[in-house]
């Protein structure tokens, strides 16, 4: 996906995410900074290093954490750090102590020995995540970085990621399209879709953005309950999406009866209501007039027609 003038800054020390679907413009963008795509046009410097004119710069001054494994199965934990080590040329001594301190920080420290390919996904993450701080970079790129892990997991390397910002002042640009995992980790959030950056400001700026309490009910005829709700005068906003109508209100729990009882009198089906606070999702749909997962289900489908039309020529 390309990305079409997004303009930001992120502040040493600062966690920054960008919340999108896939196929947003996430990664397309993080490469760019990591200097691993060329931008057509533009201007972007990491730790004041220009990404086009010196880039050997900006790639010492950055860890990348890739959304595919990229680990050396065949190596050990060990051997795979002492690798990344070398090919940075930090001196043996130096390397020795980096790998067993970043070893420990991810609590892999008594697996050093065995081979990659008996660590499980998790223990595969914390390892890229360890190899990519081994050179002490001033930002770390994380693409996805528990993208497919059990929630267990994705808890533990959401502490490592927080330490690493804490304790050791590393700058931390992620990509992610988990709710919760946005909400958790960063400072601050830049929602991208279609490759532009929709809003940018803190988790918490955001949903108080769209205020107050969220109504959202399922039904099949949601444009029929939806113009009739705009009646009320409490009435503040609301989106259709997927079968689904959410509404603004202030003091939810008031008005949920007469959104029961209009539905009844104008014979329109209610199959689930539901009240809570907004969420980031809730603001990618503010903003969006569609979920996440409603928009990576139509970029699929857009994916698949493109590939069909390919076919038939």
């Amino acid at each position: 996906m390309a990305v079409d003038n997004v303009s930001f800054t992120v502040k040493e020390g600062e966690v920054f995410g960008f919340l999108g679907p896939n196929g947003a413009g996430k990664t397309t963008t993080i490469s760019m900074l990591a200097t691993l795509l060329a931008p057509t046009s533009g201007e972007a410097h990491v730790n004041g290093f220009n990404i086009k004119t010196q880039k050997d710069n900006v790639r010492k001054s950055i860890g990348i954490v890739f959304q595919d494994p990229s680990l050396d199965e065949e190596l050990t934990a060990y051997e795979n750090m002492d690798f990344h080590g070398r090919l940075y040329r930090i001196p043996k001594d130096t390397r020795i102590k980096k790998i067993e301190e970043l070893l420990k920080l991810v609590e892999l420290d008594e697996r050093k020995n065995d081979l990659v390919k008996k660590f499980s996904g998790g223990m595969r993450r914390r390892l890229e995540i360890a190899r990519g701080l081994m050179h002490e970079p001033k930002a770390l790129f994380l693409d996805e970085p528990t993208l497919g892990l059990d929630p267990q997991t994705r808890n533990h390397i959401w502490e490592y990621i927080q330490r690493l910002s804490t304790e050791k002042n590393v700058t931390i640009i992620l990509t992610t399209h988990y709710m919760e995992e946005a909400d958790r980790l960063c400072d601050r959030v830049a929602i991208i879709d279609k490759g532009k950056i929709i809003v940018l400001d803190t988790p918490k700026n955001l949903k108080d953005g769209i205020g107050g309490d969220l109504i959202t009910v399922e039904t099949p005829d949601a444009e029929s309950l939806c113009s009739h709700i705009q009646e009320f005068s409490w009435f503040k906003s609301s989106k259709q999406h997927d079968g689904y109508i959410t509404v603004n209100v202030t003091d939810a729990e008031r008005h949920i009866a007469e959104i029961a009882s209009l539905s009844c009198q104008n014979n329109i089906e209610i199959k689930s209501i539901n009240v809570h606070k907004p969420t980031l999702e809730d603001v990618f749909l503010h903003f969006t007039g569609k979920t996440i997962r409603e928009d990576e289900a139509s970029s699929l489908e857009h994916m698949r027609m493109v590939q069909r039309a390919r076919r038939r020529r």
